[in-house]
């Protein structure tokens, strides 16, 4: 018996809502632990990617885009989702180059984590982008980006001002942090 069976959900039903390109949303009857039934709406996502490219004189390449659920611009690590059976580090040195331009001499997995675990499922890989060489970008045609060039500083202030404000780049601007505090240390 697995020891953390008495937390465990069993799937009674499953009803497809949604089937998308980027998501496919489900509603699940499940049978709870005490045996009373419940309801989940779940995301299925397939994946993503996001990059934390830091230059040699010590900036973070960020990009700023508006980004319609939220009706509004805001400032980001270049991330991108996963194509069907694409490997993370693939996705994330094209994404890099495609958004900002930069293609990067080490790219190393600074962690994987689950963004919403309590409705999806989506698994995001964080690299960090050192041995930066700028070249052109190349979004998507559906993709307007800004890249831009920031220090440790101005990433926590557009942080404070919430112009940063999705996770994935306020963990990676902590994570940015923490390897400048431990190079000093």
């Amino acid at each position: 018996m697995n020891k953390y069976e008495h937390l465990y959900e069993k799937t009674i039903s499953s009803q497809p809502i949604y089937d998308g390109r980027i998501i496919k949303v489900k509603v699940d009857e499940v049978q709870l632990p005490n045996g009373k039934t419940a309801k989940r709406e779940i995301v299925n996502h397939q994946g993503a990617v996001a990059v934390l490219p830091l230059t040699d004189d010590g900036k973070m390449v960020a990009v700023r885009q508006f980004r319609k659920p939220l009706e509004q611009t805001i400032v980001e690590i270049p991330a991108g989702k996963l194509e069907p059976g694409e490997e993370p580090l693939t996705c994330a040195i094209r994404e890099l180059e495609e958004e900002t331009g930069y293609k990067a001499e080490k790219m190393e997995l600074l962690s994987s984590f689950y963004t919403s675990p309590g409705f999806a499922d989506e698994l995001l890989h964080v690299y960090i982008a050192t041995g930066l060489t700028k070249g052109e970008s190349r979004p998507d045609e559906d993709e307007f980006v800004d890249a831009l060039e920031l220090s440790l500083e101005e990433a926590h202030e557009l942080h404070r001002t919430g112009e940063i404000r999705d996770a994935k780049t306020v963990v990676a601007i902590f994570a940015w942090e923490n390897r400048v505090l431990r190079s000093r240390g």
